[in-house]
């Protein structure tokens, strides 16, 4: 136990060392500031705003960003999904793998332009190399960099003075990809062909095993380039279908780091930025503490479920719950990285984690359903986060009858329907995705398993789509016409409205003048703050799915007692 420990302080002193440089390398990004990348790729954006046109040029308000990034998210809706249906006749499929059906294709699009990421297919099985690369792969980059985007907007709500324009959507976007995930994607990717990922176009091989003497064939494929960026911009989804679990996604222990790490790298980072932004960094560390706390006891409960409440074997010395994990990176990077994928809204997975114990998987679950705003994902995670400040520093306002403000701006009753907007989205989709999944017979037959188990598989899966998450119990099988369709349908939801409301919340924001602070004025940087906006994240929390969570996974851990 104590290496885990050791292990994870060491993995969080890394991630914090590096969000803070990189977090104020962003600002600059965020402030139209000269960064020494655009020697190298200062043509190439001078050469995309000249194909964009005037468009590229004019200050947005608030509707017209938030109609851009709906155009250029619903082309790209359609683009995937011709490409998935027609892949069949396309070049660059050696396999000869035909088209998806349509509820496929409409899932898997959804799900990679909302950057979930949710994956009813197995890649090496379904998708050819150029619905791998120019499909998927780009949607990774395009819509982390959308989020990422959104978050400019609010943070320059919260700048702005009596100002109707926002910034423009598609010099934002094409930076952020251009500055920022493109060079760490590449700076990851040979990383991880370092460690053996492959990256190659080569079609599949059949190999003989050595002591069977059969045949068995290797999938291989462009995989490392499409991970670096699954894992950097908090997508998740596997250029295989076994995800980070398998060997040629995940090889060794410093590949796992390295996966771990980008997971949470630029969450963590933007959260720096933003207090850079707001010429205040106590703002940020505050948000980000609360984030590290949440974080860290999700950790612990993981970790100890998973090392001490797994099955007895007569002796055999306890030694934790090794099923369903690689014995390369064991318990304590399983739990490392389950905890990270969905506090992160990534959903990359590195053990099965319909294999893990009752109270184990319980945590990864719960950590979706908190609206994944612990770091969460790209852009999206924080501007969840500041919702939920907001709707704190209302409620705190309330208490002593004060008109609320947070960073000068006074909260009223617009701001409020946003952020009722942003907070209350993703749970109701999910319970509501949950009952209707739970109400037809056939989905009895989708499940590996009945009971209180079968109830988490279910649950499990509609949080993951209803929260952007794209992560599986794997227990559901999951490619069936109707977890396509309103799975599809949730994932777009809840990426949207959330995505829409941040950018008119930033709107109304811009538009206020800022009100000096007083003595009355509430404190949003000091510990009395952080545990009050804990209490009302987990309280949120909790009155939306304890019910459903005592009919899962805690009713599944109570049966294993006896």
């Amino acid at each position: 136990m104590k290496y885990i420990i050791i292990q994870d302080l060491f993995f969080l002193t890394v991630l914090v060392a590096l969000a803070i440089p990189l977090g104020l390398y962003i600002h600059k990004l965020l402030t139209g500031e000269k960064v020494w990348l655009e020697k190298v790729f200062g043509p190439l954006e001078r050469g995309i705003y000249r194909l964009i046109g005037p468009s590229a040029a004019c200050e947005m308000t608030a509707k017209r960003y938030a109609f851009s990034v709906l155009a250029f998210s619903f082309l790209g809706l359609v683009f995937l999904m011709l490409l998935l249906l027609l892949q069949g006749v396309l070049p660059l499929n050696p396999e000869h793998l035909k088209g998806t059906s349509f509820d496929l294709a409409y899932n898997t699009a959804a799900s990679f332009v909302s950057n979930t990421n949710w994956q009813a297919y197995s890649g090496e099985g379904t998708l050819s190399y150029l619905s791998q690369t120019l499909g998927l792969t780009v949607q990774n980059f395009v819509s982390a960099a959308a989020g990422i985007a959104v978050l400019f907007v609010l943070i320059r709500g919260f700048l702005y003075k009596k100002k109707h324009g926002l910034g423009n959507f598609w010099r934002d976007l094409t930076k952020i990809t251009l500055y920022l995930l493109l060079p760490l994607s590449l700076i990851l990717a040979v990383l991880l062909v370092s460690q053996g990922v492959v990256q190659t176009f080569s079609s599949y091989q059949v190999v003989e095993t050595v002591q069977e003497g059969v045949k068995q064939v290797i999938p291989l494929g462009p995989a490392a380039s499409q991970i670096a960026i699954k894992q950097l911009g908090t997508n998740g989804g596997g250029f295989f279908g076994a995800n980070s679990a398998f060997p040629f996604e995940n090889p060794t222990a410093i590949s796992n780091f390295f996966e771990m790490l980008a997971i949470l790298l630029i969450p963590a980072a933007l959260v720096f930025t933003f207090g850079k932004a707001v010429k205040d960094m106590r703002q940020g560390r505050a948000v980000f503490v609360a984030m590290m706390i949440v974080f860290v006891i999700g950790l612990i409960g993981i970790t100890a479920a998973e090392m001490y409440t797994g099955p007895d074997f007569a002796g055999v010395s306890a030694s934790g719950s090794m099923e369903g994990k690689e014995a390369r990176f064991g318990i304590g990077q399983s739990a490392l990285f389950g905890v990270s994928t969905t506090a992160a809204s990534n959903g990359a997975v590195n053990a099965m984690h319909d294999s893990l114990t009752p109270l184990g998987g319980m945590v990864p679950l719960f950590m979706m359903q908190l609206g994944e705003v612990v770091f969460g994902g790209v852009g999206s995670g924080l501007y969840g986060m500041l919702a939920f400040v907001i709707l704190t520093v209302f409620i705190a306002g309330l208490m002593v009858g004060r008109t609320p403000e947070y960073l000068g701006k006074k909260i009223e009753q617009y701001e409020m329907k946003m952020v009722c907007l942003l907070v209350l989205t993703p749970p109701l989709l999910t319970l509501l995705g949950t009952a209707a999944a739970t109400m037809l017979q056939q989905t009895f037959g989708y499940l590996s398993n009945g009971s209180a188990h079968g109830f988490s598989e279910v649950l499990y899966a509609f949080t993951s789509m209803g929260n952007n998450n794209g992560s599986a119990f794997a227990g559901y099988a999951a490619d069936n016409p109707f977890t396509n369709l309103v799975g599809g349908t949730m994932m777009l939801l809840g990426r949207f409205i959330p995505l829409v409301s941040a950018i008119f919340l930033a709107g109304s924001l811009a538009k206020k003048k800022s009100v000096a602070a007083s003595s009355g004025t509430l404190s949003t940087s000091n510990g009395l703050f952080v545990g009050l906006l804990l209490g009302v994240i987990l309280l949120v929390g909790a009155l939306s799915f304890l019910p459903a969570l005592a009919l899962g996974p805690l009713a599944d851990f109570f049966t294993t007692l006896n």
